[in-house]
Parts: structure tokens; C-alpha cells; sequence
């Protein structure tokens, strides 16, 4: 089981204060004809959290009280993306590397206390509020609800990568073999992975009214005035999923110092430590190595494959299986057969090269870097589950 990823603390604050170009706003039709690797875990834990009853009293469940908030939510917004002629290829979680157990153990610590203040509003009759904002809290995506996606998404004709560790490494690695556009996550430690581009808010309902926001990697570290390590190096001072930030040291005084000293060696030589002591351990080698050179899927090989709807699989799965409404399923089903004729088109840049408007839009696609192959990719209108 895993809760939202944490990414790189204040990350997203400095790039909109230091490199505003890195940084456009834009509609969902924006990314007509384009490929993009979607972090497939953050997605879920997306839609457990917004798909919910009428009242936002608990998620969506059948009949059986099997929570379908993530078949749902998956369903209709990976349809959504498919209608603006987005092409998506969905990455899932693999093993977390083992420097991330520390801040796992902090996040199941932090569910465990959700869950005592939940039980503690829900008998003293706390406000409906209180109770949904500690509910929120409480939610975790499970296995199980992630190979329920994968049969959903195969079933769709939509491609799926098992990531042999974090999804948003494989994201970034797909992006800069040139497979995909960018990553489809609201983590911003994909950038620290080094994808080209960020695409966030593609899993987030429409009705919420959020714009869909895209992150250049190389703009913001044109703006920021790194280079691609010290970016790394200043993600790790800012704190990370695989070790704390040093005390008293927050996001603008990292970049400072980074800026100053070149490297997180450099700022440690000149570091008061009794003013700022480090946090012990602090592993920012091996953080650094993992950001670096991450455990990928075989990017330079992976060859997405979009097929067609298996309409009658995708039928006895959701109706038969999973009790949605058999006219809903249907009509779902009618929208995916049109868009996939809309897929079938490229974008223009496709054939003449991309088209350079303005600097915040510029094309980054750095050179390929192998992974280590130990991913897996699925595609096509098989519903069988998967090994993990």
C-alpha cells in the first residue's frame, strides 16, 4: 500500500518565483496528439480522494461495498484525455528503493493518527468537515485497486508500464528517450528525475476548475541558474522522499547556497552545523545516485501500443464484475470507439519538427538514457492481472 508521494519540498514555489517562463498555463486541448507517461499510483490516489457520494460522505462503492471510486475515476477522466487527443501511457509503482523506508514509516504514522482523530470526531459528532478532511487523510491506494486499474486500462486499449521502481523515474526515462512529451504527475521530483516536461492537473476533475499547468525543465534551469546536478542537489537540500533537509534551511536559502557553493559538498564546507545541524543520517550521495541514475523500465525499447476497446470485456468487467450501470458502461464504452478514430491523427510538429512560439515553450528532449530494463509494458484488450 502507498499514500501520495511527498516530491521535493517548496520546489514548485521556486520555479513560479525564479523561473516564471518554466512555467505556462494551458487547456486539456492543448495536448492534442501528444504522448504522455502518467504516474498511474498518484492518479489513483487522486481519484479515491475526489470521486466520491453526493455530500462527499464516503467514496463510491458497489453492491458488495467494494470501493469503485478508482475504476471510476480512471474510467471517465482517462476518456476525457483521449477526447482531447492525448494518448496516455500509464506507469505503475514498483518496489520502493530501500532509502525510502523512512519516510514510509513517517507516512504510516501519520495515516495511523488520521485514523485515531477520524474515530475520535465520528463518536463526539465533530463537523462534516472535520470528518471528511481526516478521512482524506486516511486514504491509501492499495495493490489490489492498482491491478484492478491495469485489467481497466488493457481492457480500454490503453498501454500500461510496470515500473521496476518509481513510477516517476520511468515517467521521466520515457520522456527523455523521446518516447512520450513529458510526465503526467503532481509530483514535482519528476523534474529532479530529468523529464523534459511536467504536465500537471490531467487527473484532476474538470469541474474543479483547475488549468492544466506544464513545467520545462530546461527554462526553469535557465531560470534558476543551475546546472542539472546542482538542480538535483538542490532538491535534496529542499528535502526529499529519501532524506530530511537540514535544519533551519528552507527552499530559498538551499537555492542560495547551491547557487554560492556549486554543490551540496561545497555548502557543507562553509556550513555551520551547530546552527544548522544535519539530519542524521543524511544520505544525500545516495540520494544524488538515486535521482541520477534511478532503477527505470527499459525506455530506449518500450514501444507503446494503443489497440482498440475490448467493448464486450470492458463490459462483463465493469457491469458484470463490478456492478457499474450497465447504460453508463455503454455510453463510455461509445465515447472511447469515436476517440480512438481522433487518436489516429498526429500533431503537425510530428511531420515538420516542433514549431518554437515563444521560450517557455521550447522543446527539450535531452539524449537518451538506457534504463535497466527490468520494467514491464502491457498493452491491448487482455484482462488478465498482473505479476508485480
Amino acid at each position: 500500500q502507498w499514500s501520495r508521494n511527498m516530491g521535493i519540498h517548496g520546489l514548485s514555489k521556486l520555479i513560479a518565483d525564479h523561473a516564471p517562463h518554466a512555467i505556462k498555463e494551458g487547456k486539456i486541448e492543448n495536448y492534442f496528439g501528444r504522448k504522455i507517461a502518467i504516474d498511474a499510483s498518484m492518479s489513483i490516489y487522486q481519484f479515491l480522494i475526489q470521486v466520491r457520494l453526493q455530500g462527499g460522505e464516503g467514496q463510491l462503492a458497489n453492491e458488495n461495498g467494494d470501493v469503485t471510486s478508482h475504476l471510476s475515476g480512471m474510467l471517465y477522466r482517462t476518456i476525457r484525455m483521449m477526447e482531447a487527443g492525448i494518448k496516455p501511457v500509464f506507469v505503475f509503482d514498483g518496489k520502493p528503493p530501500t532509502m525510502k523506508s523512512g519516510e514510509l514509516a513517517k507516512r504510516k504514522e501519520r495515516m495511523k493518527a488520521a485514523e485515531s482523530e477520524l474515530a475520535r470526531l465520528q463518536q463526539e459528532g465533530g463537523s462534516v468537515e472535520d470528518i471528511e478532511k481526516q478521512q482524506k487523510r486516511t486514504v491509501r491506494a492499495t495493490r489490489e485497486q492498482s491491478e484492478e486499474v491495469k485489467t481497466l486500462l488493457q481492457l480500454m486499449g490503453v498501454p500500461v508500464v510496470d515500473a521496476p521502481c518509481e513510477a516517476e523515474a520511468s515517467c521521466a526515462a520515457l520522456a527523455k528517450a523521446g518516447k512520450v512529451f513529458g510526465t503526467g504527475t503532481e509530483d514535482a521530483d519528476a523534474l529532479t528525475f530529468g523529464t523534459p516536461i511536467l504536465v500537471r492537473h490531467l487527473s484532476i476533475a474538470e469541474s474543479r476548475k483547475m488549468p492544466i499547468v506544464e513545467i520545462n525543465l530546461q527554462a526553469a534551469l535557465e531560470g534558476l541558474k543551475l546546472t542539472m546536478e546542482q538542480f538535483i542537489d538542490l532538491c535534496i537540500l529542499c528535502g526529499c522522499d529519501y532524506t530530511d533537509s537540514i535544519k533551519g534551511i528552507g527552499p530559498i536559502t538551499a537555492l542560495k547556497l547551491i547557487q554560492e557553493h556549486g554543490s551540496i559538498e561545497g555548502v557543507l564546507a562553509k556550513l555551520d552545523t551547530k546552527k544548522h545541524p544535519l539530519p542524521d543520517p543524511f544520505p544525500f550521495e545516495e540520494a544524488r545516485a538515486l535521482f541520477k541514475a534511478p532503477d527505470v523500465v527499459d525506455a530506449v525499447a518500450a514501444e507503446p501500443k494503443w489497440t482498440d476497446v475490448d467493448a464486450d470485456g470492458l463490459r462483463k468487467y465493469l457491469v458484470d464484475d463490478k456492478q457499474f450501470a450497465e447504460a453508463r458502461v455503454n455510453t463510455a464504452i461509445e465515447r472511447l470507439q469515436k476517440c480512438k478514430g481522433k487518436n489516429t491523427q498526429n500533431r503537425l510538429e510530428s511531420f515538420f519538427g516542433p514549431v518554437t512560439i515563444k521560450h517557455a515553450e521550447k522543446k527539450v528532449v535531452p539524449p537518451a538514457k538506457g534504463g535497466k530494463g527490468k520494467g514491464k509494458m502491457a498493452s491491448g484488450p487482455a484482462a488478465k492481472k498482473q505479476k508485480k
